[in-house]
């Protein structure tokens, strides 16, 4: 903890010494000290269900009704987990990117018997701190953190055992390439950007191959479907088509920014 806070502080990313908050931090000998006037509980045992439902039922026994009980689990359902609670409605997922200090985004993906003020409540908390919480509005396996990223990662493999390309170049290609545009704005809204007519052009000359790719790998993909024209709607709210031009001059300069920036660090 401390060389991290330390290197955070070197890059100036803290807006305290890291003194200062260490000095908050305190280690409990035992759950129920540590659950003493807790607002928010943060599981982040290891991914085992045995051991995350005999935790989630010790600390309901134990911590105050009004404490949300959240689970970091990367790929099991809350559900799963807490669904024999006599409290499991202010149980849900709060799944962080890692490392959490440097990546904001966290879902928040409760079950049907979750209360809204147990998911408003988690937003309200993780919004406070700086994090972008994301609300999943299904339970599913993996989140969608992890499923965009086992998708790259399936077909990343996939490429490197049919010998299409080496794992270190394939790395580059997602680093120096898809990443860094990634760094600025989502794959739904590259594609809006990159094509004259949005994502329903670029379904209409990639869409295809897309789907050829698909069937490579077993699997239906739905550039055919009314997905891409509901798509398509939310795009034009966020990135309206009558200021295309400034919306990609924008995209280049915070490319830039990143660039510039890249070349001033020291090697």
């Amino acid at each position: 903890m401390g060389v991290r806070l330390g290197e955070l502080d070197a890059f100036g990313l803290l807006d305290e010494a890291p003194a200062e908050i260490v000095a908050r931090l305190a280690v409990a000998g035992d759950l129920s000290e540590a659950l003493d006037g807790a607002v928010h509980v943060q599981e982040c045992a290891p991914e085992s269900l045995s051991l995350k439902v005999d935790l989630f039922e010790r600390m309901d026994a134990l911590a105050d009704a009004s404490t949300t009980l959240a689970s970091s689990s990367s790929s099991m359902t809350i559900s799963a987990i807490a669904a024999g609670l006599t409290g499991r409605s202010r149980c849900l997922l709060a799944h962080p990117g890692n490392p959490p200090y440097l990546i904001r985004v966290v879902e928040l993906a409760p079950a049907p018997f979750t209360a809204k003020r147990t998911v408003d409540s988690a937003r309200e908390l993780f919004s406070g701190v700086g994090m972008l919480p994301i609300e999943v509005r299904q339970e599913i396996d993996c989140l969608v953190f992890n499923r965009l990223q086992g998708a790259l990662l399936r077909e990343a493999l996939l490429l490197v055992r049919d010998g299409v390309v080496a794992p270190e170049d394939l790395d580059l290609v997602v680093s120096e390439g898809l990443a860094r545009r990634w760094s600025v704005i989502g794959p739904l809204a590259v594609a809006e950007l990159n094509t004259r007519g949005g994502i329903v052009a670029h379904a209409g000359f990639m869409g295809r191959a897309y789907g050829r790719i698909g069937l490579e790998r077993g699997q239906e993909d739905p550039w055919a479907s009314d997905v891409v024209q509901r798509v398509a709607e939310d795009l034009e709210s966020r990135f309206p088509s009558s200021g295309r031009d400034d919306q990609v001059l924008w995209r280049d300069r915070e490319l830039m920014r990143l660039e510039s920036e890249r070349r001033r660090r020291p090697d």
